[in-house]
């Protein structure tokens, strides 16, 4: 059975690996049809990614189909020959986060293709309860799922309300789903980035219209894009220190700021300026249930338009040399797919 392996920080192969066993009690036997790569991916190659140790099969963003259901007494929304997308958290249900619901953040939480083996590979188990059934929603946009819940996730921790305000800084994968699922909550989304590829995309596939260069004196465009405030939520999605520390400039008084990207290092924040704007500072991990049904309802109704957003696809045989060229900006990737079908 065919496995890509991260072996060491720029190290990818592939690999012939043993087939996985028949699904025991609540697990289910899955083939994989298509693997999103991630920031995380590309940050592990890199060798500069929280929480993941190598040598490590990546892949967490899923598109499956149902081969085999152990023996379950959940009830299953879907059945053998089914295509589902995953959620990737394996969370223990007992911790202090899990019992107030926050299985995204529990205290062992560990996250296919990060903590364990993903889904790169042919074929593999998966808890019963992790599989979401999703009709009428084609293969290629199933593994971009958990993606979209990422942004959707972050939204809703800002309590978004109806028109306001909000700087989404970094139009990466997540930055995009970011910005997409701020707009569908009601925000008055603009969007800073240093890649004006990515702006462009921003107008013309999300219908952002309010864009701000990151290279060129950013306060300033977005003081001037605001009449002279500034944005009541910013959501940082670069992963990059620096730009999370000067995060805190682009908040009004009274604002919050949301971390989605993490670093592998320590941020720091001036404490009168943090004080005197009273602002509330969150941090945004994984997604929980709730977005996976939220995304999956807004891809049914069509208020994402996402064939746009997937640019490239690799086979096993291809990814291990296509993968290095996707760190580069100038291959223009927004999304990349790995098709095992």
């Amino acid at each position: 059975m065919k496995a890509i392996v991260l072996e060491q920080p720029g190290q990818l192969d592939l690999r012939d690996i043993a087939a996985p066993a028949d699904p025991g009690p609540n697990e289910a036997l899955v083939r994989v049809n298509r693997v999103g790569i991630c920031g995380t991916d590309l940050h592990a190659y890199g060798g500069n990614q929280n929480f993941f140790s190598y040598p490590r099969i990546m892949g967490h963003e899923l598109a499956v189909e149902v081969v085999a259901i152990g023996a379950t007494d959940s009830e299953l929304d879907y059945a053998v020959g089914d295509r589902c997308c995953v959620i990737p958290y394996l969370h223990c249900g007992d911790c202090i986060a899990c019992r107030r619901g926050k299985s995204n953040c529990c205290t062992g939480m560990q996250v296919l293709g990060v903590h364990v083996d993903g889904g790169m590979r042919e074929a593999f188990l998966v808890p019963v309860d992790k599989l979401l059934k999703a009709d009428g929603i084609p293969v290629e946009q199933l593994a971009l799922v958990e993606m979209l819940c990422i942004g959707a996730h972050a939204a809703k921790r800002a309590r978004i309300a109806p028109g306001e305000k909000a700087l989404v800084i970094g139009a990466g994968p997540i930055g995009l789903a970011t910005a997409q699922f701020a707009k569908i909550a009601g925000a008055d989304v603009m969007v800073m980035e240093v890649n004006q590829q990515r702006l462009e995309f921003c107008a013309e596939v999300l219908g952002v219209e309010r864009l701000v260069d990151a290279r060129k004196q950013p306060l300033e465009q977005v003081e001037q894009l605001l009449g002279g405030d500034l944005p009541t939520v910013v959501f940082d999605c670069t992963g990059n220190a620096k730009s999370m520390e000067a995060a805190f400039e682009f908040v009004a008084h009274g604002g919050s700021l949301v971390l989605v990207g993490h670093v592998t290092g320590d941020i720091s924040f001036s404490d009168p300026h943090f004080h005197s704007h009273e602002l509330t500072l969150l941090a945004s991990r994984n997604a929980t249930p709730e977005d996976f049904s939220w995304v999956i309802e807004s891809l049914r109704a069509g208020a994402i338009n996402l064939a746009p957003w997937i640019t490239h696809q690799a086979t096993p045989e291809s990814i291990v040399a296509e993968f290095p060229t996707w760190l580069d900006p100038a291959t223009g990737v927004i999304k990349a797919l790995l098709r095992f079908d």
